[in-house]
């Protein structure tokens, strides 16, 4: 006997030195099954599970519980809380006399008590239940809580802590997953249903309807159909939290690289809830067409930051988890612009160079590649300007064809696009967009012509970021921007009033892959770049909708949001790029003021000669041909056209006629036509690049 008392003294002694929490640190030690990822302003933008044993969500203040969930609560477990001070002697007794008659009685256990074995792993409740030490323990803590602690501080962090039905910790993780509510809206049947799961957390679905219906009488309340919103509500299962879900892909790529311990995101909230609803009401507009899917990218051009990410429209999308922003899709006519940059940067043409928008036929190692335009309409002669900012595709496979073999191919890998094979596996058509990029690089590749040609590698979370390294030409880059936002270079196939066109400026590029399979459109402002994908995740072709009827309309939302307080500027003219005077003398194009690369301004305002029969119809002054190694001399001779005479190749005689044949030869040259009577009718310039003419080769 006398042992007996001794331990029971020395485990009163050890419970009684067990460190009382602070009721401050309790709230902060509160383990979180869900992480919540905010955008740069502190705004709550996404929820992610990052706890699979037990769900639970932050902790509610109790003013910011329901007045009927406290009085549930309390007249279910601890009819005396507000009177007792931890111990509730009474009903130890009353406990004790039911156990003697063998009479079930309500526990002698009090919140505070119940709180004590919840904060506390060493009052935790076994299998088995508390020993005798533990339960002595629980009583002592149970008395220091009441002297150290407010009621109210002990009955917040009891319902912040106390374990529900399965999985379900804590008051809101409750009430969101039962009741699709917060607690301080729970009305008197939930809050009731809420009690009796307290008592009793496994309970079948009568049982907890048959407690939630005492808990009314109690409260006063009638119980009438209690029973069956108890079943209903066991029945739901656990979704996301309560609150919008504005990022989910760009949360779960945060989560992965940095954690939990990453809080705030480069996200804007604002910006990515006009994105998802632009994206949502495009997709509602093209319903009918066969089109699903969409996704939305918005970068700071100088940070490199992520400022919206939508990988999906949502859970209308029966591929609501692919992320559209990393998903790998051919580019189309997105491409086009790094080509033409590559080829001003190499002074192979400038934007007032005429291109032949005219069908070919090019020879490849699988066949014959014929290249169409989107409309199925040629235009004949065109300037660089006009090919790319209308987006013709016979020009850019002929200018492809003029740059060394794995030109292209190089320019797209040093600008991120991380191509999966070499550029003869793609053959011309790279030129068009045959390859496969993701959203993410094709917008950062359009950032790094924002940034005059600087590469930089969006800013990701847990990503390095390296210095800039220079990819392109400055210059060149301009050249490019200045097309891209020009709606008078498109307006041959986009018209002059388009979802391309803004108030300030922008440069913008749309795409579509082959078979209308995806589309695109991809721009930049003086501060953004906006990059947008139409299409299915499942791959599947959609019907008669191509970048501007199908992306740009969102793109065009967005850069009116970005800058509906200050118009984007013009960038500013880089070194080494000078004006000068494009005159088309026959009308084909009108006369404008046109940008050159230094050094590549023409010598004389006119660029291009009549095509009618008085002179030299063709070639053009100022033409540029490229010789195929790989095609036969005799579909890459060049003709001459223009008034009967005599013609003359860089001085040499090619003989008389209305129209001659040449074998083109590399080189810069002079083509003259001479009159009977001996005074030259016409001169023009002209250059042919290549390797060595295929005669040359044999």
């Amino acid at each position: 006997m006398k042992r007996a008392v001794v331990a029971l003294v020395l485990l009163c002694a050890m419970a009684a030195a067990r460190a009382l929490p602070a009721f401050e640190d309790v709230r902060a030690a509160h383990a979180l099954s869900d992480h919540t990822l905010l955008d740069r302003h502190g705004v709550p933008l996404q929820t992610l599970r990052v706890d699979k044993r037990q769900r639970s969500l932050p902790w509610v203040a109790l003013d910011e519980m329901s007045p009927a969930l406290l009085q549930a609560v309390v007249l279910s477990e601890d009819r005396r809380f507000w009177q007792h001070s931890g111990i509730d002697w009474t009903a130890v007794a009353r406990s004790a006399w039911g156990n003697l008659v063998n009479t079930r009685t309500q526990g002698a256990s009090t919140l505070t008590m119940q709180l004590a074995g919840l904060i506390d792993d060493g009052l935790a409740r076994p299998a088995g239940g508390r020993s005798v030490g533990q339960k002595l323990g629980q009583l002592v803590l149970a008395d220091r809580l009441e002297r150290r602690w407010s009621k109210a501080q002990i009955l917040e962090a009891y319902l912040n802590e106390v374990p529900f039905r399965g999985e379900l910790v804590g008051i809101n993780a409750l009430s969101q997953t039962l009741f699709g509510k917060h607690p301080g809206g729970l009305d008197a049947a939930e809050a009731a249903i809420a009690a009796a799961l307290v008592r009793g957390p496994n309970a079948s679905p009568e049982r907890v309807g048959e407690r939630a219906c005492g808990v009314l009488r109690a409260m006063g309340q009638g119980c009438d159909g209690v029973r069956t919103q108890a079943a209903l509500a066991l029945q739901r299962r656990g979704g996301m939290p309560l609150g919008e879900q504005l990022a989910p892909h760009f949360a779960r790529l945060a989560l992965r690289a940095d954690g939990p311990a990453l809080q705030r995101s480069s996200i804007d909230a604002g910006l990515q809830r006009v994105a998802v609803r632009a994206l949502q009401q495009q997709l509602a507009e093209l319903r009918g067409r066969n089109v699903e899917d969409g996704a939305v990218l918005v970068l700071d051009n100088r940070s490199g930051e992520v400022l919206a990410w939508v990988g999906a429209n949502g859970r209308s999308s029966a591929a609501a988890q692919v992320d559209g922003v990393l998903a790998r899709r051919q580019p189309g006519s997105t491409l086009k612009p790094f080509l033409y940059g590559l080829a001003f940067e190499r002074r192979l043409i400038t934007p007032a160079s005429l291109l032949d928008d005219a069908p070919t036929e090019i020879p490849t190692g699988s066949g014959s590649y014929l290249p169409q335009n989107y409309d199925r309409h040629f235009k004949g002669l065109v300037s660089a300007r006009t090919a790319l900012g209308a987006s013709l595709n016979l020009p850019a496979v002929r200018l492809g064809a003029m740059l060394p073999p794995d030109a292209l191919h190089a320019r797209l890998n040093g600008l991120g696009l991380d191509l999966q094979h070499s550029g003869g596996w793609y053959g011309p058509s790279l030129a068009l967009g045959s390859a496969e990029a993701s959203l993410l690089d094709l917008s950062n590749a359009f950032r790094t012509l924002a940034n005059g040609g600087l590469y930089r590698p969006p800013a990701l979370p847990g990503r390095p970021l390296p210095a800039p390294r220079r990819v392109a030409d400055a210059a060149a880059s301009f050249l490019v921007t200045d097309i891209l936002a020009d709606n008078n270079a498109r307006v041959r196939t986009f018209g002059l009033d388009s979802h391309l066109r803004t108030r300030g400026f922008a440069a913008v590029k749309t795409g579509t892959s082959k078979d209308m399979r995806d589309n695109w459109c991809i721009g930049f402002t003086d501060r953004y770049t906006v990059g947008v994908w139409i299409g299915n995740a499942s791959g599947a072709a959609m019907h008669d909708v191509s970048g501007i009827s199908g992306a740009a309309p969102i793109w065009h939302t967005l850069v009116h949001y970005l800058h509906r307080d200050r118009p984007s500027l013009a960038p500013l003219l880089p070194a080494g790029v000078r004006p000068a005077r494009a005159v088309f003398a026959d009308g084909r194009e009108a006369s404008r003021n046109e940008w050159f690369i230094a050094g590549t301004e023409p010598h004389a305002p006119v660029v291009a000669r009549s095509r009618g029969r008085q002179g030299i119809s063709n070639p053009v002054d100022g033409a540029t041909f490229a010789i195929d190694p790989d095609m036969p001399p005799a579909v890459q001779r060049i003709r001459f056209e223009g008034e009967t005479g005599q013609w003359l190749l860089n001085g040499r005689s090619l003989g008389r006629g209305a129209q001659r044949q040449w074998l083109p030869q590399p080189g810069r040259h002079v083509l003259a036509l001479r009159a009977d009577d001996g005074h030259e009718i016409a001169r023009v310039r002209f250059e042919v690049r290549g390797l060595q003419s295929p005669a040359g080769r044999r």
